[in-house]
């Protein structure tokens, strides 16, 4: 440096000025010339950080850009959660457009008063000419969710589409029953009805309930199970009950079976697996109404007790359960042990009392 510029360099170095003596000296044109011929050539990581900070500003300025004309006081709360959600990754300007046009396409439609669809697929083919386009898991969908979220409330992404109107087809993700006396004379009754009499599980489909409401007498002992297993067996041992099965998070076939039972006045129970997800959705199934059905830290610590008996080996679970506010003890006990009893472990004891219970 210092035969270069003739002094000893501050500690701040002018690049200015380095070019200067290195141009001077025919060493390069330039400074990255010059470096390049010295064996040090820039390098391209750094240009290419900087051409992505630039797009990555282009594509933020676009989306605030598009979303100025609109009505909602949370546009700009939206497109801040965009961003903070990655959903602008690796978009220029004009694919950040894109998406908040998309979404004000579908803003629009919700608006219209009387939608031409109502199914989620439906809509995504009539907005995006693809019935994939509203996927979960995509970045519109995501960009939607949060839109939703803005405009009706902090829901679970399910009752947030469903509270905009937005449902998944009506005739998937039926619900699974075995043996629901019902008590009226609509197709649907006689329906389920006939399936009893063969020994078989009906699968009803939100469409059908829909056009068909449900009906039982009153006080009619109602278990709701977290696996389709249990329904299955219930139906092989011709159990004297009702079984219903939520396959997991109950599906919107479920949900609505589930009023029109709780309607007509229905006993609902509700049993699942001892697990993270599973305690959490015996909770969620409390809070809507229904009373857990042997799933209290007793059958929990029971059940652990069959499995070291039978030298079964159980898996554990990392997650607390979260609260379980029908037996505060349950998630003591979960959290102390950390094992999962499946559901369909302790399948004859849950199907065999409510068997009797419902005599």
């Amino acid at each position: 440096m210092e035969s270069l510029l003739g002094r000893r360099p501050a500690k701040r170095l002018d690049l200015q000025e380095l070019e200067g003596a290195l141009v001077a000296r025919a060493i390069g044109s330039d400074l990255c010339d010059a470096l390049t011929r010295l064996g040090h050539p820039p390098s391209d990581d750094a240009a290419q950080r900087r051409s992505d900070r630039a797009r990555a500003q282009e594509a933020r300025e676009s989306l605030h850009c598009a979303i100025a004309a609109w009505d909602e006081p949370w546009a700009a709360t939206w497109a801040d959660a965009v961003v903070r959600a990655g959903l602008l990754r690796d978009f220029d300007g004009d694919s950040a457009a894109r998406l908040a046009t998309d979404v004000r396409r579908l803003l629009d439609h919700l608006g219209h008063p009387q939608p031409s669809a109502s199914s989620r697929t439906e809509i995504a083919a009539t907005l995006y000419g693809s019935a994939h386009a509203l996927d979960a898991g995509t970045r519109r969908a995501s960009a939607v969710t949060h839109a939703l979220r803005l405009r009706n409330g902090p829901l679970d992404e399910r009752k947030l589409w469903e509270a905009a109107g937005i449902l998944p087809d009506r005739v998937s993700a039926p619900a699974l029953v075995w043996s629901l006396p019902v008590a009226g004379a609509s197709v649907l009754d006689v329906q389920t009805r006939f399936a009893l009499h063969a020994g078989l599980p009906i699968h009803i489909s939100l469409f059908a309930l829909q056009q068909h409401p449900i009906s039982v007498d009153a006080g009619t002992p109602v278990l709701v199970v977290e696996n389709p297993r249990l329904v299955e067996a219930a139906a092989e041992r011709i159990l004297p009950a009702c079984v219903i099965s939520s396959n997991g998070n109950p599906s919107t076939a479920v949900t609505t079976l589930l009023r029109q039972l709780q309607q007509a006045e229905a006993s609902l129970w509700y049993h699942g697996d001892f697990d993270s997800p599973g305690i959490a959705i015996c909770q969620r199934m409390h809070e809507s109404g229904c009373s857990p059905w042997m799933m209290g830290a007793r059958d929990y610590v029971d059940a652990i007790r069959q499995a070291k008996e039978s030298d079964v080996q159980l898996m554990s679970d990392p997650k607390e359960c979260g609260p379980t506010p029908w037996d505060p003890k349950l998630q003591a006990a979960f959290d102390h042990h950390r094992l999962i009893i499946h559901e369909e472990f302790v399948l004859d004891g849950v199907l065999n009392r409510f068997g009797r219970f419902n005599q």
